[in-house]
């Protein structure tokens, strides 16, 4: 399993610095590394994981995204199928993969507390990841048409979201909490007193 993850893997960073990406120029180093990094942290709490499944979830959250086809209302993964096939998965593995990543997309529609431990690993270290490093600053460089009010609500809605859907494991909460106020400080929430003792 672990050469077929690492080919994985070494596919899916190529096709991350395609320039037909739109993130291509930071994705890597500011998102699926960092992902990487805080889901094998997870790992070592929760024992109980398959590590192989969460490091095959870690890179494969955005592979459609990657490629520009995530474009569609509900995700159906059939280019993360194909690939997959491609290189020798097993049909079962496949069927597990793509129910994960379904189950990981619908974080609006489902409580992803109920979910498989690897679900709940990849889905709060994807959103903690947003909390690290530029990432909300490279919403604006992208966007640079947008007016501020928007761009700043645009940040406002993705953090409330990874927040209160896709952060479900404690101790990210607890880690991440200062990065998430100073994220919903920047974007418009000005507390009421600024030398609380």
């Amino acid at each position: 399993m672990q050469g077929l993850i690492l080919k994985l893997k070494k596919h899916v960073l190529a096709e991350s610095q395609n320039p037909n990406f739109k993130h291509y120029k930071w994705y890597l180093k500011y998102h699926l590394e960092i992902v990487e990094r805080i889901s094998l942290e997870l790992c070592d709490i929760y024992k109980s994981a398959d590590r192989d499944m969460v490091l095959l979830l870690v890179w494969l959250h955005d592979y459609e995204k990657i490629l520009g086809s995530a474009k569609q209302e509900k995700m159906d993964y059939l280019k993360t199928k194909e690939k997959l096939i491609d290189f020798g998965f097993s049909k079962a593995m496949i069927l597990k993969i793509i129910s994960y990543l379904l189950i990981i997309d619908q974080k609006n529609d489902l409580d992803l507390k109920q979910a498989a431990i690897e679900v709940k690993i990849v889905s709060s270290a994807d959103a903690a990841s947003h909390l690290v490093g530029p990432f909300y600053q490279l919403w604006w460089y992208e966007n640079p048409k947008k007016d501020y009010k928007e761009l700043m609500a645009d940040n406002m809605n993705k953090a409330l979201v990874d927040w209160n859907k896709k952060i479900v494991l404690p101790e990210i909460k607890l880690a991440f909490k200062d990065r998430y106020e100073l994220v919903l400080e920047q974007s418009g929430k000005i507390p009421n007193k600024f030398l609380e003792l």
